[in-house]
Parts: structure tokens; C-alpha cells; sequence
């Protein structure tokens, strides 16, 4: 390609050097003492030249035992000290950390080791059962199997390692690497909902991860100077990259680990460790609000209160923001493109139920929906506020733009340099997009996004059900919780044994479960067969409401 001017030398650099890990290691040089990850439940706090150092013992162990570029080191951790080694490590041998949800019941697990063949899995102490059990289902065999953050002093499985063991004669030294690393490699990989039991893979590139920490680190603004807490767990995209790991090692900020979610802890911390970015679902905020409307604290360090998962009403809004901080925010995006809409806090209260406008380097379009084929892009529905179509996003900074080993989902998904969501909406002439509904009926619980039809397929596992179509109603702390009708083929059937048979199902996560069930004769279906899950929606929220449905 002719160009006016001699491009090999910005090339060469911008495609080598312009990498996440690089944007790191300035900052183990020029803020080594500054901390880098503080871990109040233990006490314990590193620099950013000690986590460097925990980075490469880790790195240096990997290579020990086999690891090499591109393979795959999967890590099934709660938040923790050994997570922030795991961001940084893998990647310094061109491995690709995969972040696995440590929710996932032992048969999903199962499915994803086979899926995805890591070289070894860590996973936190507290999984240990369900890890253990996924180690036997599996038909991959990871070289490996480590244990991590074992606060709890639960005894290592048989024939598993301590994560203190696996590093224990590892070097803090830089690790020797024989590739140069490309803006275009694979580093991360994370796992989104499926309309099966098994998990999409997402491939996160290295530019992918430099350009959405830039986009948090414009947006908020963040700095060097700011104290960040994820109140998500860091294995989602906005865990990972809204306020988590990604931004807060890059921009030269420090996190704070919190392994589970609890608001008057989170408010505490805020206090203590002078908190700029709290990051949380919609359930987080709530609960936050109500911990500081019993036991007010401080909270004038608090800089911005990120939300994603669902758009905020006005009169939440309103709430959060004369508890907790004027700075709401309030984002919208999926696992495969991070956030690319964002509600300012100047935006709101006035824009609450929308998810706003475009992010800076995004653009987010409704266009129309037919039954047989995919809109073209630039087939958008009309600026009324009525007329809805399905949600695409272009956001070419932050997305691969493909599943791992999944061809069909790939080109369901994606097309001509957008994702089409399954979202729809409408928009007005300001182009700004409000969130009406589902194409695929996926539902949304504590943040995870969770398909009727994979929990269809465990409960007819059971030899006395027939059927069963599975939908969800509002809730006020979940977001939504997931109402099972289900036709008895045996009359004996009662909830309990359902309950029991769903906790017991290792293809059920915990919060997958049904919280609510009913007993029904029929269940609709469309002329093709499909069963017709928006009806069953609209009728459960009716029958919650007439006391209908019984709880698990």
C-alpha cells in the first residue's frame, strides 16, 4: 500500500508495543511503591513492584510445567490476590487466561475444561467440591488442577496443588520469552450464556483490552490517584474491564478484593481506603442504599457509582444519588463488546430508564427485525420512541468479533463489523436507545444472563416430568428470579422433590435454580412448535401477583 511517508517503523511498534502488558510494566517502573491491590479480609496489601514480582513467580511456575504461547490457563476464582497474579502472569509467556465463573454447577465446569483445554485450572478454595467433581466428569485432562486463596484452611484435594506449592521454587525474575507479543493476540477469554449448558467463549485480544481500559479511563476519568472496588465478581466483562482489573492496573489505580458482596462492608471500605469508583449491579446499588439509610457513612471520596445489567427508573436514581453520591453511572453493553452506551451522571436523573447514547468510540443502532434473515445495518426504524427493532453495536475497539470454536454463533451474531444483540429497543432522534425486551428470552438474575432453555432441559431430566417451560418475574434484589411450569408425568410430583432434584442437578448453577414453580396442564406453543416463552412471561408476573406460584 502506497503511503506518503515510511510507515514499517510505526507499524512494527504500534502492532508489538502497544500492548496491555506494557502499559503495566511502566507502571511497575515509575509507581513501583505505590500499591496496586489491597486485600482487606487478609490484611494484606502489594505494590505495584510486588505484584510484578507475584506476576512472574507465577509466570515462571506456568512455564515450569509445560505452559507455553497460546495455551489456555484457566482460573475459576472468586476475587482474590491469586486473581490479580492471574491477570498479569499468563500473559507474560503469551499464555491466555481464561475466566471461568466459579457459580457453574460441575457438569457445566465439565463442558468447559473439554471445550476450551486448559493446561491447568485454578480455582478458590471455596469451589473445591464442585471443582473436583468437574475433575471427574471431564474427559480433557488439565496437567493441573491448583487451589487458590484458601482463607477458609480447607484441606488441598488429593492429587492437587496448593497455589503456595505450585510457586514455591519459582523465580521473581522477569520470565525468558522466545515470540514477540502482537496487539492481535488472544490474552483473555471470557464466558457468556448460551442457549445450552455450555458457555460461549469470548477471545479478548490485547488491543481489545489496552482500548477498553482507555474507554473507562476517559469516561470516569481515572487516574493513578484513584481506589477502585468491583462489588462484582472480576470473571464478567464489566467485573473484568468496568473499574476491575483491567483500567485499575493500567491507569496505575489501586483495587480493592472483595470476594463477596456485602454493603456494609462495601461501605465501610469506602470510608477506610478512600473508595473513588464502587462498580455493582443494580441489586448492589439497592442493597448499598438501604445499608446507608440504617448506618450512614462518609462517602465523600466517592467519585462514581457504575452500574450495568439494567437501565436505573428515575426514582432509584434520585435515591442513589442523595444516599450514596450524586455520580451515578449507568452503562449498557454485552460480554462481547464491554460497555457501549453510558448514562454521565449528568445525564441522569432525567435519562434513567434509557441507556443513553453512543460511547465515545462506539455506536449503538435499532434496526428492523425479520423472521428469516438479519437487517442490514443501516436498516433502522424510525426516531419515534415506538417502534421497536433489534439493538446492534459497533464497537470495533473492544470486540474480536468472535466465539472460541463456534462457528454458527459467530455468524449469528455478528455481521458486517456489528453485533446484533438480541436486545430490542427504540431510540428518538437524539439517538437515544431504551431497552424494551428480548429477541431470545434471555433473562437477567444478579447480574447473570441465564436461557429458559438450558434449565428446560435439566428439569425434564426428571423421570416424573413431562414438560416444562421456564420464564421469570421482577425482583427486587435479583433483578429476576426464574419461575418453572412444569406438566407432572407423574401426579405424585411435588415442589420439594423438584427443588431437591434442581439443587441436585449439576447442570443447574445455584442461581439458575427456579425460586418459584406451578403445576400446569399445557404449556403454549407457537404453529412451528416453539414454546412461547413471552406469553408464560406476562402470565407468571399475573400469577405472582395472585399468589399462584410457590416458592422453592
Amino acid at each position: 500500500m502506497n503511503r506518503t511517508y515510511d510507515d514499517t517503523m510505526f507499524i512494527d511498534t504500534f502492532e508489538h508495543e502497544y500492548t496491555w502488558l506494557n502499559g503495566f510494566m511502566r507502571n511497575v517502573r515509575r509507581l513501583s511503591k505505590r500499591p496496586a491491590v489491597i486485600d482487606p479480609d487478609t490484611n494484606r496489601s502489594w505494590t505495584y513492584r510486588e505484584l510484578n514480582n507475584e506476576a512472574n513467580r507465577l509466570a515462571n511456575a506456568l512455564a515450569k510445567t509445560g505452559v507455553k504461547k497460546n495455551d489456555v490457563v484457566m482460573c475459576a476464582m472468586r476475587n482474590s490476590p491469586e486473581f490479580a497474579f492471574m491477570y498479569t502472569g499468563p500473559r507474560k509467556i503469551g499464555a491466555i487466561l481464561l475466566a471461568a465463573n466459579y457459580n457453574l454447577a460441575s457438569g457445566e465446569m465439565a463442558l468447559l475444561i473439554n471445550h476450551n483445554k486448559p493446561k491447568v485450572v485454578f480455582y478458590s478454595a471455596n469451589v473445591k467440591d464442585m471443582m473436583t467433581e468437574a475433575e471427574k466428569i471431564c474427559l480433557w485432562k488439565p496437567a493441573f488442577f491448583v487451589m487458590t486463596d484458601n482463607i477458609e484452611g480447607v484441606d488441598v484435594p488429593k492429587n492437587h496443588l496448593s497455589y503456595e506449592d505450585y510457586i514455591s521454587t519459582s523465580s521473581i525474575d522477569e520470565p525468558e520469552v522466545n515470540f514477540r507479543p502482537h496487539i492481535y493476540d488472544e490474552v483473555l477469554r471470557l464466558c457468556t450464556s448460551g442457549t445450552t449448558s455450555m458457555p460461549k467463549s469470548v477471545p479478548v485480544t490485547d488491543i481489545n483490552e489496552v482500548l477498553s481500559a482507555h474507554d473507562v479511563i476517559m469516561h470516569y476519568p481515572m487516574n493513578q490517584n484513584d481506589v477502585t472496588l468491583n462489588m462484582t465478581p472480576w470473571f464478567h466483562r464489566g467485573g473484568c474491564h468496568s473499574g476491575g482489573l483491567c483500567p485499575t492496573l493500567y491507569a496505575g489505580a489501586a483495587a480493592v478484593v472483595m470476594r463477596f458482596f456485602r454493603p456494609q462492608t462495601s461501605l465501610d471500605w469506602c470510608l477506610q481506603y478512600k473508595i473513588s469508583f464502587m462498580m455493582g449491579a443494580p441489586a448492589n446499588l439497592e442493597m448499598l442504599a438501604r445499608a446507608q439509610e440504617k448506618s450512614p457513612r462518609d462517602l465523600s471520596s466517592l467519585r462514581g457509582l457504575v452500574t450495568m445489567g439494567a437501565p436505573l427508573s428515575r426514582a432509584d436514581c434520585i435515591r442513589y444519588s442523595n444516599l450514596l453520591t450524586p455520580n451515578i453511572f449507568n452503562g449498557y453493553g454485552t460480554t462481547e463488546t464491554f460497555w457501549n452506551s453510558f448514562l454521565r451522571p449528568y445525564n441522569l436523573p432525567d435519562g434513567a430508564g434509557s441507556v443513553g447514547q453512543s460511547c465515545t468510540d462506539d455506536e449503538v443502532r435499532v434496526v428492523k427485525v425479520y423472521e428469516d434473515h438479519k437487517a442490514e445495518p443501516d436498516e433502522l426504524v424510525p426516531f419515534d420512541n415506538e417502534t421497536e427493532g433489534e439493538v446492534i453495536i459497533c464497537a470495533p475497539a473492544k470486540s474480536s468479533y468472535s466465539y472460541y470454536k463456534n462457528e454458527e454463533m459467530t455468524n449469528e451474531k455478528f455481521y458486517k463489523g456489528w453485533m446484533y444483540t438480541g436486545d430490542t429497543g427504540t431510540w428518538n432522534e437524539d439517538w437515544i436507545v431504551t431497552i424494551k425486551g428480548r429477541k431470545d428470552d434471555m433473562m437477567v438474575v444478579s447480574g447473570e444472563n441465564i436461557y429458559p432453555t438450558q434449565i428446560e432441559e435439566a428439569i425434564v431430566l426428571c423421570n416424573k416430568v413431562k414438560d416444562c417451560i421456564v420464564t421469570s418475574v421482577p425482583d427486587k434484589v435479583r433483578g429476576q428470579a426464574v419461575v418453572a411450569y412444569v406438566i407432572p408425568e407423574d401426579p405424585s410430583l411435588t415442589v420439594k422433590e423438584l427443588n431437591e432434584f434442581c439443587a441436585a442437578s449439576k447442570m443447574l448453577s445455584r442461581y439458575k435454580r427456579p425460586r418459584y414453580f406451578a403445576f400446569v396442564d399445557e404449556i403454549p406453543h407457537t404453529a412451528t412448535g416453539k414454546k412461547q416463552h413471552n406469553k408464560m412471561k406476562a402470565r407468571a408476573v399475573e400469577d405472582l401477583e395472585k399468589g399462584l406460584l410457590v416458592r422453592e
